[in-house]
Protein backbone atom coordinates (compact mmCIF):
# COMPACT_ATOMS: atom_id res chain seq x y z
CA UNK A 1 0.00 0.00 0.00
CA UNK A 2 2.83 2.41 0.82
CA UNK A 3 5.25 0.91 -1.73
CA UNK A 4 4.65 1.99 -5.32
CA UNK A 5 5.39 -0.27 -8.30
CA UNK A 6 8.69 0.27 -10.07
CA UNK A 7 8.47 0.45 -13.84
CA UNK A 8 11.36 0.23 -16.29
CA UNK A 9 12.34 3.49 -17.89
CA UNK A 10 11.46 3.10 -21.57
CA UNK A 11 13.48 6.16 -22.58
CA UNK A 12 16.74 4.79 -21.14
CA UNK A 13 16.80 1.44 -22.98
CA UNK A 14 17.81 1.24 -26.66
CA UNK A 15 15.12 0.01 -29.01
CA UNK A 16 16.24 -2.00 -32.08
CA UNK A 17 19.90 -0.95 -32.00
CA UNK A 18 21.06 -4.47 -31.13
CA UNK A 19 20.50 -5.83 -34.65
CA UNK A 20 23.22 -3.73 -36.28
CA UNK A 21 25.63 -4.45 -33.44
CA UNK A 22 24.98 -8.18 -33.83
CA UNK A 23 25.60 -8.06 -37.58
CA UNK A 24 28.79 -6.05 -37.03
CA UNK A 25 30.09 -8.56 -34.47
CA UNK A 26 29.32 -11.49 -36.81
CA UNK A 27 31.24 -9.79 -39.62
CA UNK A 28 34.19 -9.15 -37.30
CA UNK A 29 34.22 -12.79 -36.15
CA UNK A 30 33.96 -13.94 -39.77
CA UNK A 31 37.00 -11.85 -40.72
CA UNK A 32 38.96 -13.13 -37.73
CA UNK A 33 38.06 -16.72 -38.69
CA UNK A 34 39.14 -16.13 -42.30
CA UNK A 35 42.48 -14.48 -41.56
CA UNK A 36 43.47 -16.61 -38.55
CA UNK A 37 42.25 -20.08 -39.55
CA UNK A 38 41.03 -20.54 -43.13
CA UNK A 39 43.62 -18.55 -45.11
CA UNK A 40 46.78 -20.02 -43.46
CA UNK A 41 45.37 -23.53 -43.77
CA UNK A 42 44.63 -23.10 -47.49
CA UNK A 43 48.17 -21.74 -48.03
CA UNK A 44 49.63 -24.83 -46.34
CA UNK A 45 47.49 -27.13 -48.48
CA UNK A 46 48.61 -25.33 -51.65
CA UNK A 47 52.28 -25.59 -50.63
CA UNK A 48 51.91 -29.31 -49.86
CA UNK A 49 50.29 -29.95 -53.26
CA UNK A 50 53.14 -28.17 -55.01
CA UNK A 51 55.60 -30.25 -52.95
CA UNK A 52 53.85 -33.46 -54.04
CA UNK A 53 53.96 -32.49 -57.71
CA UNK A 54 57.66 -31.54 -57.51
CA UNK A 55 58.84 -34.89 -56.10
CA UNK A 56 61.34 -36.70 -58.29
CA UNK A 57 63.54 -39.77 -58.16
CA UNK A 58 66.63 -39.22 -56.00
CA UNK A 59 65.10 -36.60 -53.68
CA UNK A 60 65.83 -37.02 -50.00
CA UNK A 61 62.61 -36.71 -48.02
CA UNK A 62 61.29 -36.69 -44.47
CA UNK A 63 57.96 -38.44 -43.87
CA UNK A 64 55.34 -37.36 -41.38
CA UNK A 65 56.28 -40.43 -39.32
CA UNK A 66 59.88 -39.25 -39.02
CA UNK A 67 61.48 -41.62 -41.55
CA UNK A 68 64.34 -40.24 -43.64
CA UNK A 69 64.91 -41.76 -47.05
CA UNK A 70 65.70 -41.31 -50.71
CA UNK A 71 63.02 -41.73 -53.36
CA UNK A 72 63.83 -44.80 -55.46
CA UNK A 73 60.68 -44.91 -57.62
CA UNK A 74 57.56 -42.80 -58.12
CA UNK A 75 54.41 -44.34 -59.56
CA UNK A 76 52.78 -41.94 -62.00
CA UNK A 77 49.36 -43.59 -62.04
CA UNK A 78 49.11 -44.18 -58.29
CA UNK A 79 49.89 -42.09 -55.24
CA UNK A 80 52.69 -44.29 -53.91
CA UNK A 81 56.44 -43.74 -53.59
CA UNK A 82 59.15 -46.35 -53.09
CA UNK A 83 61.45 -44.97 -50.41
CA UNK A 84 64.96 -46.34 -49.93
CA UNK A 85 65.90 -46.11 -46.26
CA UNK A 86 69.38 -47.58 -46.70
CA UNK A 87 71.14 -49.76 -49.31
CA UNK A 88 69.21 -52.91 -48.40
CA UNK A 89 65.74 -51.83 -47.24
CA UNK A 90 62.97 -50.08 -49.11
CA UNK A 91 59.42 -49.21 -48.11
CA UNK A 92 56.37 -48.08 -50.03
CA UNK A 93 54.48 -45.06 -48.69
CA UNK A 94 51.76 -42.73 -49.92
CA UNK A 95 52.89 -39.43 -51.39
CA UNK A 96 50.69 -37.61 -48.89
CA UNK A 97 52.94 -38.71 -46.02
CA UNK A 98 55.98 -36.88 -47.36
CA UNK A 99 56.37 -33.88 -45.07
CA UNK A 100 59.48 -32.18 -46.49
CA UNK A 101 62.12 -32.46 -49.16
CA UNK A 102 65.58 -32.24 -47.63
CA UNK A 103 68.68 -30.74 -49.26
CA UNK A 104 70.96 -33.18 -51.09
CA UNK A 105 73.40 -34.92 -48.75
CA UNK A 106 71.30 -34.53 -45.61
CA UNK A 107 71.07 -38.25 -44.95
CA UNK A 108 74.83 -38.71 -45.41
CA UNK A 109 75.58 -35.99 -42.85
CA UNK A 110 73.53 -37.72 -40.15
Amino acid sequence: MFISNAYANAAGTPQGGGTMELIFMLVVFGLIFYFMIFRPQSKRVKEHKSLMSALSKGDEVLTSGGILGKIAKISDDSDYVLLSINETSQITIKKDYVAAVLPKGSIQSL
